[in-house]
């Protein structure tokens, strides 16, 4: 791993550097195919290389068994003294002879030497068994021999049978069957290897047809789907998952589209206000009323800069996720909800805010600064919208409220604790097909609650970024009672209750 310092001096960038080895430089196919074929042939040849050594056992023991039959077969004739001349032997690859404890020889087969034993006097050992490996130039046959002794005879007479078998019959099978593995398992790899080439690239067509698929929505720059094999198999699943992030990626890019297109509408319009204030002006030269001018250049300014501050927060709270796996940016602590209320209230004199609060002090963790803003959002929009009041209320704690869920569908005893702070005003309220939409950003209804004063339709949608940040949930109904004489609005906000940090 490398990292590099990026020109504009932030953080390193991170780089995985993997060297290039021949097979690398290969295709997916290529490569597949190559270690399929690779492991094959390994596997084959080690498969050989068991075969002719279990052949080469198994047709020792058989030539051994062999002799060994013979070897018994004889020793109990000298046993019994009744040891004829020659001794009978079994076909013309067997070669017999009795020798005594001197080391002469007492009887033979036809074709043994009758003369010199098989074994010379340092390898043979009267009184045991024993298999060895002489030549056959010794005995008169082609190729190694194998030598069996067998102990015989009486305690006064001992004798010793040996039996040599030429072993030209297993070197000659053992060469044409590692002649027919030499020659036949390349053959057979060559013809694995077509066949997995083959397989091989049926079962990369569909990945293939994936890049041709993501080339093609990447050539054109726009929406497309990636085709779906028929198979349900991990490509399949692939597919579908490459199709998801698609679609969520279309839906983002529209998304932004939207907001870019949006934004650059709402910061259109105070820069058109003051644009035609200031032509207006000039046109008029000494007439110009430069005080008013000024008043509602600083009106629209203001307009402008409270629409920047907005879309700068909802920029950052978009990027919050990826930020949280550092150190956390704000401060988050304890905060006392009627004091921050009473601060908030204290904003707006005329006309009045009313305050309903309990009598003791209720606690809430979260960013001061961002609960602020919710509550002025709040407020800010109950007024431009009220006929006559506007009231905030705070209750609490009310066990097991959930967010989204309703007081009456949990079970007292079993969760947290949720505060509620209400912001109600006696405005035309907000029908109940739109107490969702509105918190979408530049969501503005076409009827009392149109454009305002100032008014872009991100307050609401701050709201819910910052309460959801701060572990609870916001909800829009109808006020009950009704305040003044409309149907009004009434905004809960239901905050995570924290126990008095004096008292913890």
């Amino acid at each position: 791993m490398a990292h590099s310092q990026n020109s504009l001096g932030g953080a390193p960038s991170y780089r995985l550097r993997y060297g290039k080895g021949p097979l690398l430089t290969l295709g997916l196919r290529a490569r597949l195919t190559a270690i399929g074929v690779l492991g094959l042939t390994v596997g084959l040849a080690l498969g050989g290389a068991i075969l002719l050594g279990a052949l080469g056992y198994t047709l020792q023991r058989a030539a051994d068994a062999e002799a060994l039959r013979t070897a018994d077969a004889v020793a109990l004739l000298a046993g019994e003294d009744a040891l004829p001349d020659p001794l009978p032997v079994a076909g013309g690859q067997l070669r017999v002879q009795v020798v005594d404890a001197q080391g002469r020889v007492r009887a033979a087969s036809i074709d043994a030497d009758r003369l010199v034993p098989m074994l010379r006097p340092d390898q043979l050992e009267p009184g045991r068994p024993q298999r060895l490996v002489v030549s056959g130039q010794r005995l008169g046959l082609a190729g190694p021999v194998r030598v069996v002794t067998v102990p015989a005879g009486s305690p006064a007479e001992p004798r010793t049978v040996l039996v040599g078998k030429s072993m030209a019959d297993v070197r000659h099978s053992l060469h044409v069957v590692r002649t027919l593995l030499l020659v036949g398992f390349p053959l057979l790899v060559a013809g694995l290897a077509v066949v997995a080439w083959r397989v091989v690239g049926a079962t990369l067509r569909p990945v293939e047809a994936l890049r041709s698929g993501a080339a093609e929505i990447t050539g054109r720059a726009g929406s497309g789907r990636l085709p779906v094999p028929a198979a349900r198999d991990e490509i399949h699943r692939l597919a579908v998952t490459l199709n998801d992030m698609l679609a969520r990626l279309e839906s983002a890019r529209d998304r932004q589209r939207a907001f870019v297109a949006d934004a650059a509408h709402e910061l259109r319009s105070p820069l058109t206000n003051m644009r035609t204030e200031l032509e207006v002006a000039r046109r008029l030269g000494e007439r110009t009323d430069w005080p008013a001018v000024a008043e509602d250049l600083l009106a629209d300014t203001e307009r402008l800069g409270r629409l920047v501050d907005d879309l700068l927060l909802l920029a950052r709270l978009d990027e919050e996720p990826a930020e949280r796996a550092g150190p956390p940016s704000r401060a988050v602590g304890p905060v006392e909800l009627g004091e921050l209320l009473r601060e908030v209230a204290g904003r707006y004199p005329s006309p009045p805010v009313r305050l309903a609060l309990p009598g003791v002090p209720l606690w809430t963790e979260g960013d001061p600064d961002e609960l602020r803003r919710v509550l002025i959002n709040l407020v800010e929009n109950g007024l431009r919208h009220a006929r006559g009041r506007v009231v905030l209320a705070l209750t609490g704690p009310h066990p097991d409220r959930a967010p989204g869920v309703p007081p009456s569908d949990a079970a007292a005893g079993s969760g947290p604790a949720y505060h509620l702070v209400t912001v109600t005003d006696d405005g035309p309220g907000i029908p109940a097909a739109d107490r969702e939409r509105v918190f979408d950003r530049f969501t503005r209804l076409d009827d009392a609650r149109a454009r305002d004063a100032g008014g872009a339709g991100l307050g609401l949608a701050i709201v819910r970024e910052l309460v959801r940040r701060a572990g609870g949930s916001v909800e829009l109904a109808e006020a009950d009672p009704p305040v003044g004489g409309g149907p009004g609005l009434r905004v809960s906000v239901w905050l995570p209750a924290l126990v008095e940090p004096d008292a913890g």
